[in-house]
């Protein structure tokens, strides 16, 4: 995503934002929405702040998790900070709530990034190592360390401290079961989905990792919603090789995306990689869920915003 800086959040209007009849609890956190402080991974010194959103009725199975983009953040830490004040109808409390209508059946979390660089870029370095902007460099599985790691002792650790608790077992051993209707849906948001590409470089490696792989086939969704970071290349996954894990892996892929990232002149590969993510999924038989939202507006931060409601 771009520089947001002096910038202003006119497109929230009706969509969540302070003064708007559809969404008026912007002013506190939605009833049942509970914050969990840095919740530890798979190493104890690597924490995220975790919102987590439960449905009206009980579910311990199903389960959505949510990676954000730049700018979002805490409601109250957006506020205090000029570049991302006027953009704070787009925090985390806002995409848990929408995200609960969207899978109204499943439990939300909402992962915080560890770091925010200038109040505004996400940098999700307990996931993929990536520089102070969250330009990320992807690499393969490593059994006891990564994304995948850090993804399944996260949950388990916030399982734990939920209220009430959730039936989690900690990623310990091939002999730790997971509940038998357990099912994880994937999430990632403009930067957020940085996380989801390097799932997938990792995925390879933890399918046919005992302790690992139990969890890997409980995944049974990933959106890709309007992927974006400031690097020049890998916005999208292109290897071809790790697409086709992706395709055998029975994953529903979901690709959704607006003007704002695919139609950019000055950033003409994101398109290009986002055609070649598609197509190479289907030339080995997957069958991504994909669209073009607002195709017949002009292009802006505001619609890409508004496909977390969208898709």
């Amino acid at each position: 995503m771009s520089s947001l800086s002096g910038k202003t959040c006119s497109g929230c209007r009706g969509l969540g934002a302070p003064g708007s009849s559809g969404d008026a609890g912007c002013e506190s956190p939605p009833q049942g929405l509970q914050r969990l402080g840095a919740v530890p991974g798979c190493d104890p010194s690597k924490c995220n702040d975790i919102l987590l959103l439960r449905p009206h009725r009980s579910s311990a199975s199903k389960h959505v998790v949510f990676f954000h983009g730049d700018i979002q953040n805490f409601q109250e830490e957006m506020r205090l900070h000029s570049d991302a004040a006027p953009w704070s109808c787009w925090s985390l409390e806002w995409a848990a709530r929408v995200l609960g209508r969207r899978f109204p059946d499943s439990d939300v979390w909402v992962v915080r990034a560890s770091m925010m660089y200038l109040h505004k870029f996400s940098c999700y370095q307990h996931f993929v190592h990536c520089n102070m902007f969250g330009a990320p460099e992807h690499s393969g599985y490593v059994a006891g360390r990564g994304a995948f790691c850090h993804l399944r002792s996260l949950l388990s650790n916030a399982m734990q401290r939920a209220s009430p608790p959730l039936p989690l077992s900690p990623a310990d051993g091939a002999d730790s079961p997971l509940p038998a209707d357990f099912s994880l849906t994937l999430v990632g948001f403009s930067k957020g989905c940085v996380v989801l590409n390097q799932l997938l470089y990792e995925l390879p490696g933890a399918r046919l990792d005992p302790p690992m792989s139990g969890f890997v086939r409980r995944i049974s969704d990933m959106f890709w919603l309007d992927g974006g970071h400031p690097g020049g290349s890998e916005t999208w996954v292109t290897e071809r090789e790790v697409l086709r894990e992706l395709a055998q892996s029975g994953i529903s892929v979901h690709a959704h995306v607006t003007p704002y990232e695919v139609c950019d002149p000055m950033r003409a590969w994101v398109g290009r990689e986002h055609e070649a993510f598609v197509k190479t999924l289907e030339e080995y038989g997957a069958c991504p869920s994909k669209k073009l939202h607002f195709e017949d507006e002009p292009a802006s931060i505001e619609n890409h915003f508004r496909v977390i409601q969208e898709f």
